[in-house]
């Protein structure tokens, strides 16, 4: 799937990992993220998206990385675009949409899913980034165990 899916992630007009990732997370993200927080139904589905996520990345031979979660979500949204999906566009947290309508966090459809799950997948890569960030020695970190701290320059 993530083959067939990636295609948006192709072309001059390639926008960075890191904004399409952004982007994601705040028009379905932190919205679909925080409703997953207070259902436990909807948290489970989007757990076995983000496991179908990261098992067609590996099918690819890519890792979870955010190039690789950004041209899944560029191709999902792409592909299901083509058949007339249009993305709510939520306000953080309440899950409500610019034109005042809801997102029924009860029932999302197969590609919001998807979506989220992505969101998901890349906020947990974040932090895992931030986490290696902190622990490294040249970043002040902790030394190695059983050895000093290398010295910086």
């Amino acid at each position: 799937m993530y083959g067939l899916l990636s295609g948006g992630a192709r072309g001059p007009a390639v926008r960075p990992a890191r904004s399409v990732l952004t982007s994601l997370m705040e028009s379905v993200g932190t919205a679909g993220l925080a409703a997953a927080a207070d259902r436990p139904s909807l948290l489970a589905e989007i757990d076995q998206h983000a496991a179908a996520v990261r098992d067609s990345l590996a099918a690819a031979g890519s890792v979870v990385h955010d190039a690789a979660l950004a041209g899944y979500a560029e191709g999902v949204r792409e592909a299901a675009g083509s058949h007339g999906w249009q993305p709510p566009t939520t306000r953080e947290h309440d899950g409500s949409t610019l034109d005042g309508s809801t997102v029924d966090w009860s029932a999302p459809d197969w590609v919001l899913a998807r979506l989220v799950a992505v969101c998901a997948l890349a906020s947990a890569q974040a932090a895992r980034d931030r986490t290696a960030w902190a622990a490294c020695p040249l970043n002040g970190g902790p030394p190695p165990a059983g050895g000093d701290r290398p010295a910086a320059g």
